[in-house]
Parts: structure tokens; sequence; C-alpha cells
């Protein structure tokens, strides 16, 4: 086969423009940090980094969940300790109204602060969070307490076909979101039981107080396990171990809730990890392919030069 000068020059000018692009792709690797701007360079790559990065956005997105987890579980047991501050002072001031010298007057204090330390226990009963009621069960919108009475909406029910009520119960169902994939943390405390057994004692702390027959004995009995001779009404030692109960409860969630910070920090760290070797672009490698390039594209200029015949005007000169 002939060999023509027309088909060396084509040849050249299509090495040089191939040398051109490798210098301009590792100069824009360099530029941008990646190895590939267009799916089409490399789809593979581009197929793992797009399931990455939904991996990452899952991430972000429990992270803020769990910010929330720890809200309501913060709240819960801030909440509950001080119920139980507030009980603590109720058994002072039972302590203190058991004793039979007690005048009629001096009663009518003590109940006045039972009274409004009442209130504050049904304050925290509808704490919330966000503008949730975080111990109403799954009817976040209903206060536990209305009216400066258990609210009893927050009862819930089951019906059989013909809409006749089976079995009442009170609402204690989990309020959950998610953290994981396919993992899901309870964060609210239902706290129907517990309020309404407090209110119950309350209240009927506060009728032996108005009764001037009642002894200090009658009124010391509300310390233990039950506050009424029919059992209904739990005493303040009862009150007291539930509260605890609650907030040890609180506060085993709150330590899976940090477990669960740290797995996922670490899963985030994984998949970033991933990600990065994925589409990052090594530099010093980078940089010394782009030299590479740079210096087989200026010998083939000077190969190239050579290669193309000189002209006639050459020979005049």
């Amino acid at each position: 086969m002939r060999v023509t000068q027309s088909m060396l020059s084509n040849n050249m000018l299509r090495n040089l423009s191939n040398s051109y692009a490798k210098i301009g792709k590792y100069q824009e690797q360099i530029t941008t940090g990646r190895k590939f701007t267009r799916p089409s360079e490399d789809p593979v790559a581009t197929v793992k980094g797009m399931s990455y990065r939904t991996d990452l956005n899952k991430a972000e997105q429990f992270t803020r969940n769990l910010q929330t987890v720890n809200t309501w579980l913060d709240t819960t047991d801030d909440a509950l300790d001080q119920v139980g501050a507030a009980l603590h002072r109720v058994k002072e001031l039972i302590v203190q109204a058991a004793n039979d010298t007690n005048t009629s007057e001096d009663r009518e204090k003590i109940n006045a602060e039972i009274k409004q330390i009442q209130e504050q226990l049904q304050d925290l009963g509808n704490t919330k969070v966000a503008g949730k009621y975080i111990f109403s069960g799954t009817k976040t919108n209903s206060p536990l307490f209305e009216d400066g009475k258990i609210n009893e909406n927050i009862e819930t029910h089951d019906e059989d076909a013909n809409g006749q009520i089976v079995k009442p119960y009170v609402n204690t169902k989990s309020v959950e979101i998610e953290v994981f994939d396919g993992i899901t943390m309870k964060v609210n405390t239902p706290g129907f039981e517990l309020f309404k057994g407090i209110y119950d004692f309350m209240t009927e702390v506060s009728k032996l107080l108005d009764d001037e027959t009642i002894t200090g004995d009658k009124i010391s009995k509300a310390l233990g396990m039950t506050a009424d001779e029919d059992g209904k009404i739990p005493g303040l030692d009862q009150l007291y171990e539930n509260v605890l109960s609650y907030r040890a409860d609180v506060g085993a969630r709150q330590n899976r809730v940090e477990l669960m910070t740290n797995r996922l920090s670490s899963h985030e760290i994984n998949i970033t990890k991933r990600l990065s070797e994925n589409e990052d672009v090594d530099y010093a490698e980078a940089i010394t392919k782009m030299i590479t390039s740079e210096s087989i594209h200026q010998a083939a200029l000077s190969v190239g030069a050579k290669i193309i015949q000189q002209t006639l005007v050459d020979f005049i000169r």
C-alpha cells in the first residue's frame, strides 16, 4: 500500500486531536476533582454513585429523626422528673398533715398547696413537643387533662361488627419514628394510667384534708400502696414507684438512641468513603498522567513537523 503525504498528515492530525482530548480529560479531572463528569463516561460508576447518594440522603434523614426522638425522650424524662419532685413534696405535706396537732387552718393551708401541686401535675401531663401532647398515646392532638379533669376522650375501645363496644382500654399505642432501614423507635410514653392514678390520689387526699373528722392515721395511710379502703386508688408510694418505672423505660430508650446515633454515624462515614472511592479522582495519578500526556504530545508535534515534507518555497530559499 502506498502511503501518501495526505495520509501522513491526516494520521498526525487525528493523533494530535486524541492527545489533546486526553490532556483535556486529565485537566477536567484535576479541576473538578472527579473521575468523570458525564454518565456516559462510566455508566456503572454512575449507577453506584446514585445508590450511594440515596443512602446518604436516607442517613441524613435518619439523623434528623434521631434528633426528634431525643427531643421527645428528653422532654419526657424532664417532665417525669418534675412529677417525681412534686410527689415528693406531696409526701412531705401529707406527713405534716397527718399530725393531729394541726388546726383546721393548718390543714386548709396544706390542702391549698396540694391543690396547687395538683394543677402543676396536670400541666406536666399536658406537656407538648412541637405542638404534640407526649402523654396522650397516639392521640397527640388531645390533652391529657382538660378543664381540670382527666380527658376521657383519650380512652378508646374495640368494637364488634355491629359497632358495639367489646373491650374498653386506654390508648397506650406507640408513636414510632424510623431511625434506620426497617428500624423504628417508640418516642412517646402513654401516661393515661399514671396521671389518672395521680389525679385520683390527689383528689382523694384533698377530700381527706377537707374533712375535719378525718384523723391523722387515715391521712397517713395515703402514703401506702393504696389511698382508699377499696384499693382502687394507688397510694403515694405506688405512684412514686410507677414514675420511677416510667423513667427507667425512658432512660433505656435514651441509651439505645445513643447507640443508634453511633451506628448511623459509622454508616454515614462508610458510605461517604465508598462514594469517594467511586467518584473522586486520585490527584497524584491524574497529574502524573497529564504530565506524561503533555510530554507525548510535545514529542508528537516535533515528529509531525519532520514528517510533513518541505514545499517548493522551502527549496527556493
